[in-house]
């Protein structure tokens, strides 16, 4: 029996199409499709690009400065639960900052850390209250079960902030 290359490849060929395919078909219809439209149609995102592990969910966004963080991760957890699951939440987003909210942000890192630390989360809108009277600086902050989110906004520039409540992951320093 003499084995002819050609088919052989020509079968190689569509059979690692068909499955890759197949599985590129699945997770953009089934994983991101929805998810990507449960994140798009939140007011308040520009753009959104969402990139699925085992792990973990990859959202990188772009957010108009007045949107709900806190209410955004909520909407995604509950409604997105099917293709969430168990994964964790990894959020990234297009910096629209300015150096006046990178430099307050540098002088209340420490107080946050510090309140998130010590448990006190009650704390933390208080203290950036405090530290930005005057500066024309806006913040908010809210939490639930896995993270404080931290929006801090200056006329049209914005800073968004996820971080972890468990102690281990403090992302408070990135």
């Amino acid at each position: 029996m003499k084995l002819r290359p050609l088919p052989i490849i020509i079968t190689v060929v569509v059979s690692v199409a068909v499955l890759f395919g197949g599985w590129f078909f699945y997770r953009q219809t089934t994983l991101q499709g929805p998810l990507q439209k449960i994140v798009s149609n939140y007011q308040g995102v520009n753009n959104a690009h969402i990139n699925i592990t085992r792990d973990q969910v990859d959202l990188k966004l772009d957010l108009k400065p007045n949107v709900n963080l806190a209410d955004l991760a909520d909407k995604i957890s509950t409604e997105g639960k099917s293709v969430v699951g168990t994964r964790t939440l990894k959020f990234d987003f297009v910096d629209h900052s300015s150096d006046k909210l990178n430099q307050y942000w540098d002088k209340a890192m420490f107080s946050v850390a510090e309140a998130m630390e010590n448990k006190r989360y009650t704390e933390i809108p208080v203290k950036l209250q405090d530290l930005a009277k005057g500066t024309g600086i806006q913040t908010k902050a809210e939490m639930d079960t896995k993270n404080v989110y931290i929006t801090l906004t200056d006329g049209s520039s914005s800073k968004f902030l996820v971080l972890p409540r468990d102690p281990g992951k403090m992302g408070v320093w990135e």
